[in-house]
């Protein structure tokens, strides 16, 4: 399966463990909770879908690379105590508490967290030592004599033999005593995650373009030259950076990634393109309704490959307002509906600046820890904390605000709709640059595959369709009468259609 279907296999598995009956007991007993053994080529996802299921389902995560642990370290050290057996007393060996199990308690005692996942990776890379103790800990989910807490889901993960030579082949008795799930590279999978993470538009289409580039693993005279998803990912976060900054993007950075010269070379030179069709094809003057005759010309008599560049870089721009426009869309309906909570308490006597006090500092200590304890994405961080800082200057209003508590509140309100007002008037000016973008594609491609490419692109996309789905766009519809709106997006739509108190 790909990383997509086995991120769903483990969250639903991880979900089933966790399970209770109305006593609280779990549905499943925890002796017959198998461990989870993903089993999958280096680089393609195996340790980031951990990461993205705690955060999803607000537990707690605990990753040890089991390469370099001893049996000393994995299970404990030993110590001599004194034991008796009716008249008889003689010396035994104890052990100390695995620094594995001992970090699970820690991340405990630290978080505040009870539930979790405890992610032992290259499990099939043990030393020799250690090797036979994995059969006892897959089994009883034990290191020595100490078990993992309960509430803690075992998952492990491991690269067939191929990949890596200090592999050792798990036999028939081990593999009877975990849940083996087997992961294969597959790009559509790792797209849909790439564009949701908004993934550098100039990897993606050359992606698009060639697939086969997705994922390599092959020897060469200097050793191994690989390809791999985490290799794309990284380099995608490093390009947006250094564009930031001012930087030049080339061979020497993105063979540091892309660790095949070939294919690192193919992607500098298509780097180098997508940036001159970005200067040539002048994209703002497209979204701005001015793209003369000469470039639609250009563009009508281009390659595919150029013509595939130039939708994507009219995507990368409109989705990246999209995005924006929804990100604030969403602090505000969080804020709304924490403003209502005040105004209930302000209409029952309340002091409103001492109520949004609380409230954020109750909402700021949830944020440390979760923060701390990574069961927190980033975009729902960055959402909580512009709530913060909103809930802040609302405060600050209220105490400055002359009169009794009522109308110091309604100062509150007063500001909260002006900021809400503004939202409408950005969704038209985004829409306006979507109708050119559609506009531009009609005169240089008509219906051709590349106008199928961008309506489908803002279907997928999560922020272009939520955006679509909350405000409309009467160039999309026309260009894609097929779209239905899901339930959730009309319940979306219908949570935030009025942004008042």
């Amino acid at each position: 399966m790909n990383i997509s279907e086995a991120k769903e296999q483990v969250k639903d598995t991880i979900e089933a463990y966790l399970a209770t009956d109305a006593k609280g007991r779990p549905l499943l007993e925890r002796a017959r909770q198998r461990p989870i053994f993903l089993v999958g080529a280096p680089g393609i996802g195996k340790t980031a879908i951990m990461a993205q299921i705690a955060a999803e389902l607000g537990i707690g995560l605990v990753s040890y690379s089991m390469t370099h642990h001893t049996r000393q370290s994995a299970l404990g050290l030993p110590y001599i105590v004194t034991q008796a057996y009716g008249d008889y007393e003689y010396e035994a060996s104890e052990y100390t508490m695995s620094e594995i199990v001992a970090s699970v308690y820690s991340y405990m005692s630290e978080h505040k967290v009870d539930r979790g996942i405890l992610f032992l990776d290259e499990i099939n890379c043990v030393s020799e030592t250690l090797y036979p103790s994995m059969l006892q800990f897959l089994q009883f989910k034990t290191f020595g004599r100490h078990a993992v807490p309960d509430g803690w889901i075992i998952v492990t993960a491991g690269n067939p033999p191929e990949y890596n030579k200090s592999v050792h082949e798990f036999d028939i008795v081990t593999l009877d005593r975990v849940k083996k799930i087997v992961v294969e590279p597959d790009y559509e999978a790792w797209r849909a995650y790439a564009v949701s993470k908004n993934t550098h538009p100039a990897i993606l289409t050359f992606l698009d373009i060639k697939k086969n580039r997705f994922y390599s693993v092959e020897a060469s005279l200097d050793g191994k030259a690989f390809v791999t998803a985490r290799g794309w990912d990284d380099l995608s976060d490093i390009i947006v950076i250094f564009e930031k900054l001012g930087k030049e993007v080339n061979y020497d950075l993105i063979v540091q990634y892309v660790q095949n010269e070939t294919i690192a070379r193919e992607f500098a030179a298509y780097y180098d393109l997508f940036n001159k069709y970005r200067d040539d094809y002048r994209i703002d003057d497209i979204l701005a309704g001015k793209a003369d005759r000469v470039v639609v010309e250009r563009a009508r008599s281009a390659e595919f490959d150029e013509r595939l560049s130039i939708v994507g870089l009219l995507l990368d721009s409109l989705v990246g307002d999209m995005a924006q426009a929804m990100f604030d869309t969403d602090v505000l309906v969080a804020v709304r509906d924490d403003l209502r909570a005040v105004k209930a308490e302000v209409g029952s006597g309340a002091d409103g600046a001492e109520c949004l006090e609380r409230m954020r500092a109750e909402r700021q200590s949830r944020l440390e820890l979760s923060t701390a304890a990574g069961t927190v994405t980033a975009a729902k961080r960055d959402r909580l904390e512009r709530e913060l800082d909103m809930l802040g200057d609302y405060q600050r209003i209220c105490e400055k605000a002359p009169g009794p508590a009522s109308e110091k509140f309604a100062a509150v309100e007063a500001w909260f709709a002006e900021t809400a007002a503004s939202c409408k008037p950005r969704a038209a000016a985004i829409e306006e640059k979507l109708a050119c973008a559609f506009s531009f594609l009609d005169n240089a491609f008509g219906d051709a595959q590349e106008m199928l490419v961008f309506t489908t692109e803002l279907t997928s996309r999560t922020d272009a369709a939520r955006f679509i789905a909350q405000y409309g766009s009467e160039s999309y519809f026309a260009h894609n009468s097929d779209m239905i709106l899901s339930e959730r997006q009309s319940d979306l739509r219908r949570r935030v259609e009025e942004l008042d108190l």
